[in-house]
C-alpha cells in the first residue's frame, strides 16, 4: 500500500491493506487481502467501482421525490428518471482521524446533518461503520454499503457466492419495490432479500474465503456484471424514503456497520 496523504487513509496489517479515497466519495479503493486485490479498481463511473457508501438514502428514490411532514422534497437525478444511492458517494470528505472521514450533507440534502464513517482494521477483519446525525431537527434516512468485488482474483478460480435469505423483495423494471415479497430463487440479478439464514460468504477458490456480516437485514445483491459482483448491506429497501425510512434524531444517529472477515482457502 502507498502511504497515506492528505486524501486518502491507510490502514495495513500482516494479511490486509486498504486505502479510502477520501476526495472520491468516502470510498475504500483497494482492499488487498493476503496480497490478492479484492475490489474493482478506480474507473470514470462513480457508481462502478471500489466500496462506497450509500447516505442519506440507498437505492433509488422514485422520481427523486419524497414526502416528510407537510412537505414534498426534490432531490437531483444524476442518473437517470430516479434520484439513487444519496449525495455523498460522489464528494470529498473531510479526514478527521487517522480512521475516521466526515462529510455534510447539506447543501444537496434539505437537512441539517452530517455523516461519519470510522474503518477498524484487527488481525482478520475489517469492520466500517457509517452514522448518520441530526444537529437540529429530525430527517427520513436510510443508509447502504456499495462494494464492487472482482470475480476474478490474481490466481485461483472465480468467485462463487454461499447466499441464503429468506425472501426476496420484489423490485420493478425501475429498481423499485413493488410491495410483496417473493422465494429467494426468483432472484434475476439485481436483487432485495431479507431473512438471512447465514452470513453470506464470497469463495474464490485457491484464494480466500471472505465473509460478510452486517447489524441491519437487507442484502441487495447485483450479480449481471461478468468482472464483479456487488454484496451490499443495506438498512432498508429501495424508495425507502417513501415507505418506512429511519428517523435520524439529534442524538441519536442512524448507524450502519458492514464487517468483513477473511481466512485463506486451503
Amino acid at each position: 500500500m502507498p502511504p497515506a496523504t492528505n486524501d486518502s487513509l491507510i490502514l495495513a496489517n500482516a494479511d490486509c491493506g486498504l486505502r479510502v479515497d477520501a476526495v472520491r466519495g468516502g470510498r475504500i479503493a483497494a482492499l488487498r487481502v493476503f496480497g490478492e486485490e479484492l475490489l474493482v479498481g478506480a474507473g470514470d463511473d462513480p457508481l462502478g467501482w471500489g466500496s462506497y457508501p450509500l447516505a442519506p438514502w440507498a437505492g433509488r428514490l422514485r422520481d427523486g421525490r419524497f414526502r416528510f411532514g407537510e412537505r414534498e422534497y426534490h432531490m437531483p437525478c444524476h442518473y437517470g428518471p430516479h434520484a439513487i444511492h444519496g449525495t455523498v458517494f460522489t464528494r470529498s470528505w473531510q479526514i478527521v482521524a487517522a480512521d475516521t472521514l466526515r462529510i455534510e450533507l447539506q447543501p444537496e440534502w434539505p437537512f441539517d446533518g452530517f455523516a461519519v464513517q470510522r474503518f477498524v482494521l484487527r488481525e482478520n477483519y475489517l469492520c466500517v461503520r457509517l452514522e448518520l446525525h441530526a444537529r437540529t431537527q429530525p430527517y427520513p434516512a436510510s443508509a447502504g454499503f456499495h462494494p464492487w468485488f472482482l470475480r476474478q482474483l490474481g490466481h485461483g478460480a472465480p468467485l462463487a457466492l454461499d447466499f441464503r435469505p429468506a425472501q426476496r423483495v420484489v423490485l420493478d423494471g425501475d429498481g423499485l419495490p413493488t410491495g410483496a415479497l417473493a422465494p429467494p430463487d426468483t432472484a434475476c440479478g439485481d436483487d432485495c432479500f431479507i431473512g438471512m439464514d447465514s452470513e453470506p460468504c464470497l469463495h474464490w477458490p485457491g484464494a480466500l474465503r471472505l465473509w460478510l456480516a452486517s447489524n441491519h437485514t437487507h442484502w441487495v445483491i447485483y450479480q449481471r456484471p461478468a468482472h464483479a459482483l456487488c454484496v451490499e448491506p443495506w438498512t432498508a429497501p429501495p424508495d425507502a424514503l417513501n415507505a418506512a425510512p429511519a428517523l435520524v434524531r439529534p442524538g441519536k444517529p442512524l448507524v450502519l456497520e458492514m464487517r468483513l472477515r477473511w481466512e485463506r482457502d486451503a
